[in-house]
């Protein structure tokens, strides 16, 4: 049929059915047009590198592999981490036809396509087909929602692919019919291994060039690569070019090979909730090192800048707060610098901010606070304000007892006022307890001073106190 596509790449024929004509160049051998990377793909889960925790021995998906008995289910995993080959294997080994199409180019009718052409193969001749869905989040809801019911019945396995968290971009019904299978990036010794295979292969690889390579060749393409084996290849293949047939590979051909090396990082993905996480816990940890590294790793992303800076701010309300009132301060002046400044200038006050903030002395009382003020709010919406601290600009408001028995508390004795100012139903809450860092222990002896001063102007005395100390004013201040 026509969407029956070949395991391992494409046919070799043209799209007449007929092999092509040899043209006067006597061109390279089909497969060798393919980039390495492909030439590579492996063929068996013994070739496949990495990912040892779903295909290890005993683990359940390598059982399901070997049984030949495929399921639905979401790969998730970046780019180079075996997605795309992890799901042709799991159709060669279960004798499914594997029909490929991406969620970029195709849409809702080539769905609907495949799956009549998948009914009619699984009734004439009782074979499963394996629906390979690559960057299945470009789908939207509707578009997935499609896939459901022939997914239930078993019409088609599908397996989709995506580098999105699946969470916010595959729809719930259908996570629930295809589980998520989680593909890490590959660790260095693994791409390693991929890059050896392929230096040493002669029917699909480099072997056949009499290539050599450095050993701190390897090493850098593979820690370079970020887990990306698709990347690894593709720069030991450059460099194999560049040094040609027989040639040795040194670092310097590496480099050129690997050329700009680009952050892992999606300011509109998951990547931006990552490190921004990162940063904020590690200004919280109080590790300025690490604040640097992850707002350097987001700069360097292509981040906008004064989002990092925003979030800034957040952090010394919310993780820092009166513990040192200057964190906000710097803070804001450091989102005011940057835009006066723009990049790359305006990012070192950024670094700045990060690491004054990372070594400032933490508190989230005021967080805590203000969570709990918002709680009762939402509990007593109703309390009445009380009537001496009601304003009262109309001569019938005040008849009604508007501002009654106010005092100014700045004309009272040390400025405070035998007065309370929540409603009677709230009387003697306490929303905000200081801590015990920074400046907040000032803070809570000047507001026990204060709590003090105004409990005995109540009851018309100097609240243990000698009148000499009622002239200092409260501690701090």
């Amino acid at each position: 049929m026509t969407d029956e596509l070949e395991l391992f790449g494409p046919s070799r024929r043209g799209t007449s059915g007929r092999a092509p004509e040899a043209d006067s160049a006597d061109p390279l051998p089909a497969d060798r047009v393919r980039p390495l990377a492909a030439r590579m793909r492996p063929r068996t889960l013994e070739e496949f590198h990495g990912q040892t925790h779903l295909l290890g021995p005993g683990r359940p998906l390598r059982a399901m592999i070997e049984a030949g008995e495929p399921a639905s289910m979401i790969l998730w995993g970046p780019p180079g981490s075996g997605k795309t080959t992890l799901a042709r294997l799991i159709a060669e080994a279960s004798a499914a036809t594997f029909v490929a199409f991406s969620a970029v180019t195709e849409g809702v009718p080539r769905v609907r396509e495949v799956i009549a052409q998948a009914r009619e193969r699984r009734e004439a001749a009782g074979r499963r087909t394996i629906l390979f869905c690559d960057e299945i989040h470009r789908f939207n809801k509707a578009q997935q929602d499609a896939f459901l019911p022939h997914v239930e019945e078993g019409v088609v396995v599908l397996i989709g692919a995506t580098t999105e968290n699946p969470s916010f971009q595959v729809v719930r019904p259908l996570l629930s019919r295809a589980p998520v299978r989680v593909l890490d990036p590959l660790d260095p010794a693994d791409v390693r291994a991929v890059l050896e295979a392929a230096l040493g292969d002669t029917e699909r690889g480099l072997g056949g060039g009499a290539l050599t390579a450095d050993d701190e060749v390897l090493g850098l393409l593979s820690a370079a690569a970020d887990g990306d084996a698709r990347r690894a290849l593709g720069a030991l293949e450059a460099a194999a070019a560049l040094v040609g047939s027989g040639g040795h590979i040194d670092l310097a051909a590496a480099r050129e090979g690997l050329q700009h090396r680009f952050a892992v990082y999606d300011k509109a993905g998951e990547e931006h909730y990552n490190l921004i996480s990162a940063l904020h816990k590690a200004v919280r940890g109080s590790d300025p090192d690490g604040a640097l590294y992850w707002l350097a790793r987001m700069i360097e992303g292509g981040e906008d800048p004064l989002y990092v800076a925003r979030r800034m701010v957040r952090m010394a309300s919310e993780d820092i707060g009166l513990a040192d009132p200057q964190a906000l301060r710097l803070a804001v002046a450091a989102r005011d610098a940057f835009h006066f400044l723009g990049a790359p200038e305006g990012e070192l006050a950024l670094a700045e901010a990060a690491v004054y903030l990372a070594s400032a002395p933490k508190s989230n009382r005021i967080y805590e606070a203000w969570r709990a003020a918002q709680a009762r709010a939402r509990e007593t919406p109703g309390e009445p304000v009380p009537l001496h601290i009601r304003n009262a600009p109309t001569s019938l408001m005040k008849e009604f007892g508007y501002g009654k028995g106010y005092r100014y508390d700045p004309d009272e004795e040390d400025g405070i006022a035998p007065q309370t100012y929540l409603p009677e139903r709230l009387s003697g809450e306490r929303f905000y307890v200081p801590g015990p860092y920074g400046d907040e222990p000032r803070i809570r002896e000047r507001l026990e001073w204060w709590r003090r001063r105004r409990e005995a102007a109540r009851k018309g005395g100097t609240g243990g106190e000698a009148d000499p100390s009622r002239s200092s004013g409260p501690p701090g201040g």
